[in-house]
């Protein structure tokens, strides 16, 4: 498969549908590596040809557009697909996700390919990779079970808070996004399953700040897992006193799709209580500066 570039003002692709295939007998930009055919088939089953076109999706337009480096589409199946399919074990059936951060899609495209029982809320703020995850869902026929949410985590939790009120005095009727497009704050479906049973994150931030941009998506008892590297264990030490701060559980480090991806995928897991408890005096750091995904 390969893609046709159209520049726009300054090089940058302009908006459009994400993939023009051209040359349909051309081998794919990503093809599965032999030795990760059976990671992928234990983890995508039948699914497997969508995940391979997302890969696609990725290293095309996702390259074009500054969402995935070009050094990066050689590792897209073990670093990131694999990585993030990894996690479905840990996913009760039929549950609803939001992904914080979402950017490129990781994890929660992957998540809503491999398992078609789930439903996902992807929250991104930054417009260029909004569109580009609209336009992936739309390509992939994700759009039944997969809404694209262009806020901040914070944002939409204080959304839901009120209800979803229009501050303009505005009807409160949603505005349905068009397809391949975004779904705007103030345009919220009113059944959008926000908050979720499970809210994930990847490569977003400390584990203190995704704490309290996270939690308050989570229904009460849900999970946060946040998708972390090696230090995973050295953050949990450091920040379990602020998780615990912003209502959630003690962390837990959990290794996910042992003996089927290698490294398995390290996650943290924090419950939510339910209970948000305020900083001891003197401790509490100044939140300026912070930028949520």
């Amino acid at each position: 498969m390969a893609y046709r570039s159209v520049s726009g003002p300054g090089g940058e692709p302009p908006p459009g549908p994400a993939p023009v295939r051209t040359g349909g007998d051309d081998p794919p930009a990503v093809p599965l590596p032999a030795e990760l055919a059976g990671p992928a088939r234990t983890l995508f089953a039948d699914r497997l040809p969508l995940a391979a076109a997302y890969a696609e999706l990725l290293a095309g337009p996702g390259v074009l557009r500054g969402l995935i480096g070009p050094r990066e589409t050689p590792r897209i199946w073990d670093r990131h697909l694999l990585n993030c399919a990894a996690v479905v074990e840990l996913l009760p059936p039929g549950v609803s996700i939001v992904d914080v951060g979402s950017g490129a899609g990781l994890p929660g495209i992957v998540l809503a390919i491999a398992r078609p029982d789930l439903t996902v809320t992807l929250v991104e703020p930054l417009a260029r990779r909004a569109v580009f995850l609209a336009e992936a869902v739309s390509t992939l026929d994700l759009t039944d079970r997969v809404t694209v949410v262009r806020a901040r985590a914070e944002e939409l939790a204080a959304r839901r808070r009120e209800g979803g009120r229009r501050r303009s005095g505005r009807s409160a009727e949603p505005v349905a996004a068009s397809p391949g497009e975004p779904v705007e704050l103030a345009d919220l479906p009113a059944g959008l399953p926000v908050p979720a049973d499970v809210v994930t994150a990847r490569a977003v931030a400390p584990l203190d700040r995704l704490a309290r941009w996270c939690l308050p998506l989570v229904l009460p008892g849900g999970r946060m897992l946040a998708l972390k590297g090696a230090s995973a264990a050295e953050e949990v030490a450091e920040h379990a006193s602020a998780v615990r701060r912003s209502g959630g559980s003690a962390p837990v480090v959990r290794q996910a799709g042992v003996g089927v991806v290698d490294p398995p995928t390290t996650v943290v897991e924090v419950v939510r209580d339910g209970v948000a408890r305020p900083a001891a005096r003197g401790t509490a750091r100044s939140r300026r500066g912070d930028t949520a995904r």
